[in-house]
């Protein structure tokens, strides 16, 4: 069974960058066709995509956010993590990571994480 739990700070400072984990079991993020992804969700703008890491390595990320977004993996923890930086109150969101099949959409989720940006 696939299971992802995403870990990292709950409350972050403006300026600051958002750093957050995401750690797999039950499959491998090296095995080929299958993207990690990060998605947040807020009461403002809903559900948006944040960037995908593939198992081959290459990263994709949502354009309005490219320049502020880095998705890195340690292959060895089978962990992907996140890293945005400057952040503002309008990063406030609950974030998750979440496994998607080649074209297809996610299909499985962790229980997500809520991030606070706030002196």
């Amino acid at each position: 069974q696939v299971q992802l739990r995403e870990s990292g700070p709950g409350l972050v400072k403006p300026s600051q960058t958002l750093s957050l984990t995401c750690t797999v079991s039950g499959a491998s993020i090296t095995t080929h066709y299958f993207y990690w992804g990060w998605i947040r969700e807020s009461p403002g703008r809903g559900l948006e995509w944040l960037g995908n890491i593939a198992s081959g390595g290459n990263t994709y990320y949502t354009p309005s956010l490219k320049s502020r977004t880095s998705i890195s993996r340690d292959t060895a923890k089978n962990q992907f993590t996140l890293q945005l930086s400057s952040v503002t109150p309008e990063d406030t969101a609950e974030y998750y990571c979440a496994r998607r099949s080649g074209l297809s959409d996610f299909d499985y989720w962790g229980q997500g994480t809520q991030v606070i940006v706030s002196s």
